[in-house]
């Protein structure tokens, strides 16, 4: 598979009812996992992740603010990098989270992938996903 860069929403605990309005906008299958199906006890109901992809070719994703975390609008958008060739996504993730804040490093997570979010230089905020 080669790297993807797809928008990533965060909402304020609105992620379900959103993702099934932007199906029925866009058509596709829409896939998503709660806090719940990973044993958290906190806001399990609410979506960890979610991801549309839609039949013209388009993917969506989202998700409901981690538990503790706040919602800030303006800012709760980020740019996800994903895929399986992990050279390249790790020289990515070097390259923008460099001269910027990691938020979180980039390393093995629950789900079984390696992931990290940084903001880059720029203020923007990056996710990337290596498959496992």
């Amino acid at each position: 598979m080669a790297s993807l860069l797809n928008p990533y929403i965060l909402f304020a605990g609105n992620t379900r009812e959103a993702m099934e309005f932007y199906q029925s906008v866009f058509g596709g299958n829409l896939n998503m996992i709660t806090y719940g199906d990973f044993g958290s006890p906190v806001d399990g109901d609410k979506i960890m992740h979610a991801m549309l992809e839609t039949d013209s070719g388009y993917t969506i994703m989202a998700a409901d603010t981690p538990p503790g975390a706040e919602h800030n609008v303006g800012s709760d958008m980020a740019v996800s990098l994903s895929g399986d060739d992990a050279a390249e996504l790790r020289r990515y993730w070097d390259k923008l989270s460099e001269s910027g804040v990691t938020q979180m490093p980039l390393e093995k997570q629950v789900w079984g992938d390696t992931y990290g979010a940084c903001a880059d230089r720029f203020g923007v905020s990056w996710m990337v996903n290596i498959t496992g």
